[in-house]
């Protein structure tokens, strides 16, 4: 029915990671533009989950006439919080350099078994079963010398300094021409964006999921899967 193309982003998964470590939106967003001529079936669909959420709204608002739908899962991240003052630009400059430093010294945690870094995957979302736990966990380690380790840059973690703001953020979603669908989970972290300003976008559903957290593809999937064939077929 779907042509579906799953990219892991630079520095995740199998994705080769940033010489010198740095990673922003503006980076993923062009990787998504370069997978999309290579693939050369534009418009597509395109769905983010979190991080890729976020990447996903970026791509269309910068090339509206490449994508004809979008979901975002979680997406949003703190462009929703209207009362976040941002933080001055020296802040976060120096921020960013001192969590760089610390990066380089970070030891990354090995495991012995698929087990025991199940164990850790569950108890970053104890809503996930056994199954998918370690089927998740499989995919996200890789083998070394010292153990499993997961295959994650660390220095995803630092993000950039140069912060996307909602002044940003609202002329790029007014340029969005196509239908979005953005969907939260009632229990996640996240939450606060239920309140999110959706007035730069022409054309948006939001749904909110019951027992869901951050992860909402996972922790309720048939209803996640239900709305995501809805609005396809819409």
């Amino acid at each position: 029915r779907y042509c579906v193309y799953a990219p892991d982003l630079r520095g995740h998964g199998d994705s080769e990671w940033a010489v010198g470590g740095d990673y922003s939106i503006i980076d993923y967003a062009l990787d998504i533009h370069a997978l999309g001529e290579h693939i050369g079936r534009e418009p597509y669909v395109v769905v983010g989950h979190s991080l890729g959420g976020c990447v996903a709204l970026q791509y269309a608002g910068a090339f509206p006439e490449k994508v004809s739908r979008l979901i975002t899962i979680e997406g949003l991240g703190g462009l929703g919080w209207s009362d976040r003052a941002p933080k001055p630009a020296h802040t976060r400059m120096r921020r960013w350099v001192e969590s760089m430093r610390a990066l380089e010294t970070r030891e990354p945690h090995f495991y012995s078994t698929v087990e025991d870094a199940t164990e850790r995957m569950i108890a970053a979302n104890r809503r996930l079963s056994p199954e998918l736990a370690r089927h998740l966990t499989v995919e996200g380690t890789r083998q070394t010398e010292h153990g499993l380790a997961w295959k994650f840059d660390n220095f995803t973690r630092a993000g950039s300094p140069y912060e996307f703001n909602m002044e940003d953020a609202r002329d790029l979603w007014n340029q969005i021409r196509c239908p979005i669908l953005i969907l939260w989970g009632d229990e996640s972290w996240g939450r606060r964006n239920y309140d999110l300003d959706t007035s730069p976008f022409h054309d948006v559903e939001v749904v909110k999921i019951a027992g869901a957290g951050h992860w909402v593809q996972h922790d309720q999937f048939g209803v996640f899967i239900s709305h995501v064939n809805r609005f396809l077929n819409a």
